[in-house]
């Protein structure tokens, strides 16, 4: 029989499961560090505050999709390499949409696209300690089941509308466990060969990559390819003049 994981409370992790919270991010930073170093999972049927990336709201339907967090506590995670987190999460996201339906990307730096629409959203907030990750909380908003979408968000979309039918929001809960933990695993006590692998596969599946496309920074627009992520998280794309442009996270706007 294929063996099929389990959301029970388990030796990797501890699961809350509440109706509704201001915001999962929130509630786990609340929330008591546990005695042992397991991760935390909190999961909700609705937000009342919702956050996205800055100042962002998240738009979720009661109900409809998956809204949860997880607090983890790397092992030796060296803080250069801290966005290993950020590419774990996102490349198990993709992983488990790509279960259901494949040909999703990850949109720089965290955003999961089908196409040229957002399906999920993903917020990390670290805490340090010397030169090392002390914990991070991470939030994830995955629209499931949701078909219609009322803030002026430009270009939302549903696993279920790509899919053509509801999915089992447990299920994709699970795919995604699987495969985070497994990718946690393998970067928390920063080793480099594992960390490399995981920045290799996060490039590999990331959205517009080697595509020229419009986009814009403070000095206004212009057109670009991608041509790297580096481990730090930083975007490099070549403009039209063959320009080197390096950006950090929210100094660079993609044009939809």
């Amino acid at each position: 029989m294929e063996k099929h994981f389990c959301l029970d409370d388990s030796p990797v992790f501890r699961m809350i499961e509440l109706d509704e919270v201001d915001s999962t991010n929130n509630f786990l930073r609340r929330f008591g560090a546990p005695g042992d170093r397991r991760m935390t999972l909190v999961t909700t049927e609705f937000q009342s505050a919702g956050r996205g990336a800055a100042t962002n709201k998240w738009e979720s339907a009661r109900g409809e999709n998956l809204l949860f967090s997880l607090r983890v506590m790397p092992t030796a995670l060296p803080i250069r390499r801290m966005f290993a987190i950020s590419e774990a999460a996102a490349l198990a996201v993709k992983a488990a949409l790509d279960a259901f339906v494949p040909g999703f990307s990850v949109k720089w730096p965290n955003d999961i696209y089908f196409g040229d629409s957002k399906v999920a959203g993903i917020l990390i907030e670290n805490d340090l300690q010397g030169s090392q990750v002390l914990r991070s909380t991470i939030g994830i908003g995955i629209n499931v089941n949701q078909r219609r979408f009322l803030s002026d968000a430009p270009n939302p979309r549903s696993l279920a509308d790509i899919a053509g039918h509801d999915v089992e929001r447990r299920f994709v809960l699970e795919q995604f466990m699987e495969h985070f933990t497994s990718l946690l695993r393998k970067i928390e006590n920063g080793n480099t060969a594992a960390l490399d692998a995981v920045h290799e596969a996060y490039k590999s599946g990331l959205y517009r990559s080697g595509e020229e496309h419009e986009y814009a920074d403070e000095m206004g627009t212009f057109y670009a390819k991608i041509v790297d992520v580096e481990p730090s998280g930083h975007i490099l794309l070549c403009d039209k003049e063959g320009l080197l442009r390096r950006y950090e996270f929210k100094e660079l706007k993609y044009i939809l």
